[in-house]
Parts: structure tokens; C-alpha cells; sequence
């Protein structure tokens, strides 16, 4: 495919997501409708659409028109690529009169949803520019080496035999940012032998703020995929069980313990298997944090649903709380820049219960290098 066939297929799927189609899936229904195109072409196309919707206000100016035609021709001129548009071959037709570039107040060039703006702004104070332009790239690819099994400049050393080349990160000391050959990661050894996982930096750095030491008996409360317990499986010998309220999440947490060399429990109702001496508590949230991955959820986050996974947050905070015994820890961690989600609900917390103290909290945003997250350590005295 030549470039600008690259930029007609864009359109093609973002006219399916913009009528409601997920963007993986608008994207999987025309590689297969369309097998001519290469495993080049597809990650081509791929890399438009999410360029797009990353940028998807400051696009829509560009472009004259929140269309796909209008999206993929803002993040042309965007990117210098308007020739693109010269209706050549299967190319998009030039640009018309009407497609004229509009001048885009400052939230549609920060791609920031108006409703948001001042949550986000409260979260970041200063730092609230810089980081909505922050997020309107791709987020870098991540390695958490497991320091359990193989030192970082060891494995490091093993990728870059294999073409995967990678940088020690500061965020933390498990940390490698794949630099070159990410697509191979999931095929090397390293990785299916146990000793890297693909995790954010800033991920990792929360998990590291955690007080593990061998013989706790540990729940990650909200597991997901695990990524976070076998981060803590890796930093001391631990009695570890998760628990997730949708099972499913965990379907492949077994098979990732058992190639990193790790027993994790995985329970349906962990009160039963409690008290623990510690709980990590990564609760669902706004994802604001993580929408250079995910920034379709930008765009779909309602009023609604933010005050919706608030009052979430606070029942499992609550409910973490009562299975832990005096001298627990609860980590609580949100991968949100959203105050409401983060210090308040802290604050919140300290409210309603007695006896509790905070004893570390820290915010990460993309400025970091990773993802937006934040982490509170309560200790229940």
C-alpha cells in the first residue's frame, strides 16, 4: 500500500469507530476484509487511527470537520503530510475550499474534553499544559525486568543480542524503556522464560513504594491481568493471593506466575482467606492517567460515569480496610490525575475511619515518562 492508500484505509475504520465501533475491533474487521494489505500496512493504519484519537480535537481542527476525513486530514497537516491528499491511486482527493484548518482554542489544541478541564487542572496545577500536550503522543514501551530472576543490565544485555534495544529508566530500579525492536519483545526469550513482563515504568514505581518483606501474606485486591502481583512476587517471598471482581481479568495470571517461578493464590471471596498484613487496592478509575494507551476513553468518560467509579472506589477502599488487621498496610493506587479520584478520596477515607495514617503518597504524571498513576500507603495503627 502507498502512503496515501495507508491514509484512505485510516478513514475507512475511523468512519466504523466514530459510528460506535471500538477501534480494535473496526481495525481487526478491515485487516480481514482487506488481506492484501501487509503486517506493515496494518500497523501503518493502525498507527493513524490512534494518532487521531489521541489528537482527535486538534485533528478535527486541522481538518475542518470532527469526520474522518476531516481527522486523518488534520493529523496530515499536522504532521507535514498534506500531499498525502492528492487523489492518486486509492489516495484520499485533495483537500476542498470547505477543509480550510480553523484556529483551535486552547483546549482543543491540548485535545483536553471541556467538562474535564478543571478537575484536571486542580490535579496538575501547573503541570496541566504540559502534560495534555504530553499525551497527545504514543506512550513508551516498558520492561519490568524480574530482578528475582536476572539483573537488569543482564537481561538488558540479552535483548539487544536479540535486536530489542533498551534503556535503564529512572522511574524505577526494575525499569527498561524498549528504545528499538519492541514488536519483538513478545517473541523473545526473556520474555516468555519469565524474566521481563511489559509494564509501565510509573506501574512499577508504584509498586516499589509498597513495604514488602518475606512472610506477608499479601492480596492484590483489584489484580486485573497480575501485572502488579507479580511485581510484588519479585520483590520478596510473599503469601500472595488475588482476587479481581471480574475472574476473567485473570485468566492468564497463572501461566505468567508459573513462567516467572511464582505461586499465586487467586480467590473469589478473599475475605475468607484473610486477614492480610498488607493490600494493594489499584481501583478502577477515570484511566485519565493512561490515555496515551487508551484514548478512546478520553472521549467516552462521562460526568456520570467519573462520579459513578468515585463512589466505587470508596466502597473498596472500605472494604479492604476490614481485612486488614491492626498494623496492615493498604495501598490504594489510581491511574487517574484526577484529584477527585486521588488525594480526596484519600482524604475521604481518613474521614470516615479512625485509627488510620497516611504515611506516603506520591503523583506520577507523563512528565515522569510513564503513565499518569498515584499511590497512597495508609498504615492502620
Amino acid at each position: 500500500m502507498t502512503p496515501g492508500a495507508r491514509a484512505a484505509a485510516a478513514i475507512a475504520v475511523l468512519d466504523r469507530v466514530l459510528a460506535g465501533q471500538p477501534a480494535e475491533v473496526a481495525l481487526t474487521n478491515w485487516g480481514r476484509a482487506n488481506r492484501y494489505a501487509g503486517s506493515g500496512d496494518r500497523a501503518a493504519v493502525r498507527d493513524i487511527v490512534f494518532d487521531v484519537l489521541r489528537g482527535k480535537r486538534s485533528c478535527a481542527a486541522q481538518g475542518g470537520a470532527e469526520t474522518a476525513r476531516g481527522l486523518v486530514l488534520g493529523w496530515a497537516r499536522k504532521a507535514g503530510q498534506e500531499a498525502l491528499f492528492d487523489g492518486q491511486g486509492h489516495a484520499p482527493a485533495p483537500p476542498m475550499p470547505t477543509e480550510a484548518p480553523v484556529a483551535p482554542s486552547e483546549l482543543q489544541a491540548l485535545d483536553c474534553p471541556d467538562w474535564l478541564a478543571p478537575s484536571l487542572r486542580t490535579g496538575l496545577g501547573t503541570d496541566f499544559a504540559p502534560v495534555m500536550q504530553a499525551m497527545q503522543s504514543r506512550a513508551p514501551v516498558f520492561l519490568r525486568v524480574n530482578l528475582a530472576k536476572i539483573p537488569r543490565e543482564a537481561v538488558r544485555e540479552e535483548l539487544a543480542a536479540v535486536g530489542i534495544e533498551a534503556v535503564s529508566h529512572p522511574l524505577s530500579p526494575s525499569a527498561l524503556e524498549v528504545v528499538a525492536g519492541a514488536r519483538r519483545v513478545q517473541a523473545a526469550a526473556a520474555y516468555l522464560e519469565g524474566r521481563i513482563e511489559l509494564q509501565d515504568a510509573a506501574s512499577q514505581a508504584v509498586v516499589d513504594m509498597l513495604p514488602l518483606r518475606d512472610g506477608m501474606s499479601v492480596l492484590d485486591m483489584c489484580a486485573g491481568g497480575g501485572g502488579k502481583t507479580l511485581a510484588m512476587a519479585a520483590r520478596a517471598r510473599l503469601r500472595l493471593f488475588a482476587h479481581d471482581v471480574e475472574r476473567r481479568r485473570m485468566a492468564d495470571l497463572p501461566t505468567r506466575a508459573a513462567r516467572a517461578g511464582v505461586a499465586v493464590r487467586i480467590v473469589d471471596q478473599p475475605e475468607i482467606t484473610g486477614p492480610y498484613d498488607l493490600i494493594l487496592t489499584d481501583v478502577p478509575c477515570s484511566g485519565s492517567g493512561s490515555w496515551r494507551r487508551d484514548p478512546e476513553g478520553k472521549w467516552a468518560l462521562t460526568a456520570a460515569r467519573l462520579a459513578a467509579v468515585i463512589g466505587l472506589q470508596a466502597t473498596i477502599m472500605d472494604r479492604a480496610a476490614g481485612m486488614l488487621g491492626p498494623g496492615g498496610i493498604l495501598g490504594y493506587a489510581t491511574c487517574s490525575m484526577i484529584d477527585a479520584e486521588n488525594g480526596s478520596q484519600v482524604a475521604a477515607f481518613l474521614a470516615r475511619h479512625t485509627g488510620w495514617q497516611l504515611l506516603e503518597e506520591r503523583r506520577f504524571t507523563p512528565l515522569d515518562g510513564g503513565d499518569g498513576f498515584y499511590c497512597a500507603i495508609l498504615y492502620r495503627a
